[in-house]
């Protein structure tokens, strides 16, 4: 991957952004963007970069940019400052965790609870609850932490883009600011090396409040009203112990990004991104869902009067936890891809199956 590339991955993947709270990725975004005709932000938060916007077929990218996160509820008389899950959290996993406290300024926090050796019997054997849980800055009065943190300031785990052996990173973001770099890098990619017709419109959309219910792509997909769109998320890779292939289908990490088949894919679109894929040489890994997905793509198909879809992915280990693990190559290839399939729309491209 190019230098460029992998700073602005690794700035957006870095930046705070639980869901209602994208702002400072939008900022990363639209900066990186600015090769596009056209870049804006609309009145719900999700950020466009276009090419070709006066085109009539038009295409909609969409890569959420918000993440897993807490949010702060209350703050008790010791300065323990109580939160709430943005997002899905394995409940097991927050224990201990230090995190990042956006309050007026940026905090260090602990993840606390019970210690083990305090934990009656029936307790050690269940799962830790939310509710008895907290985040402690070292405050020791109500008063203390309100001086810095206010109800209403989210909270992100303490860990960032780190390169591992080979072309693997971990991250505690890659799902799905991974997305929004790919839609940009896509876009990127098409006005760089060119074959996009230029009567077809690329919209790059890094979406908003994914996690909490498809929520940006619903509202950015009605203003745009393209004919075709892909989403981009991250796919559960099943090459790790425990996981039945037989189950879930086999998804590797390394072997390429992901072709969703299936209801929430368009069979006209699907058949066009492998028709990219074998023009360009980029490997790709079928992925299956018997009906609706939990992506954009979902909320997108279903648009106004229906979009004709596509579904691509990356496989990622140990999702919505803080170490999600990907390879950096299948990254790259995913925007290959998309930009792919943009180049074999056409303005006159029939998507009735």
């Amino acid at each position: 991957m190019r230098a460029e590339s992998l700073q602005f991955f690794k700035d957006i993947v870095n930046v705070p952004s639980p869901s209602g709270y994208e702002q400072k990725a939008a900022e990363i975004y639209r900066k990186y963007c600015s090769f596009a005709d056209e870049v804006k932000t609309d009145s719900h938060g999700n950020t466009w970069a276009v090419l070709n916007p006066q085109a009539k077929m038009k295409i909609m990218l969409a890569g959420h940019m918000d993440e897993i996160g807490f949010i702060i509820h209350y703050i008790d008389d010791q300065g323990m400052l109580y939160f709430s899950t943005i997002g899905g959290h394995d409940s097991a996993i927050i224990v201990g965790q230090r995190v990042w406290v956006h309050g007026s300024k940026k905090l260090v926090g602990v993840i606390g609870r019970k210690a083990i050796h305090l934990l009656e019997e029936d307790e050690r054997k269940k799962k830790p609850e939310v509710k008895d849980l907290w985040i402690d800055i070292g405050a020791s009065t109500r008063e203390e932490a309100e001086q810095l943190v206010s109800l209403g300031d989210v909270a992100t785990y303490q860990w960032e883009f780190q390169e591992v052996l080979g072309d693997r990173a971990v991250a505690r973001g890659f799902d799905n600011k991974m997305g929004s770099f790919i839609v940009a890098e896509a876009l990127r990619l098409l006005k760089e090396d060119g074959g996009l017709d230029p009567g077809v419109g690329v919209y790059a959309v890094a979406t908003v409040q994914e996690e909490i219910g498809l929520r940006g792509a619903r509202t950015s997909a009605f203003e745009i009203n393209p004919q075709s769109g892909l989403a981009v998320d991250v796919n559960h890779a099943v090459d790790y112990p425990g996981v039945s292939k037989s189950r879930y289908g086999q998804l590797d990490v390394g072997k390429g990004p992901s072709v969703m088949r299936g209801a929430n894919a368009s069979p006209v679109v699907f058949n066009m991104i492998k028709d990219g894929a074998a023009k360009e040489k980029i490997p790709y890994q079928v992925d299956v869902a018997p009906g609706g997905t939990g992506t954009d793509g979902n909320a997108m198909q279903i648009s106004r009067s229906g979009m004709a879809v596509g579904i691509l992915g990356v496989a990622l280990r140990y999702m919505h936890t803080p170490c999600e693990l990907l390879s950096i190559t299948d990254v790259e290839n995913c925007a290959k891809l998309m930009a792919a399939y943009c180049r074999q729309v056409k303005p006159d491209t029939d998507f009735t199956p």
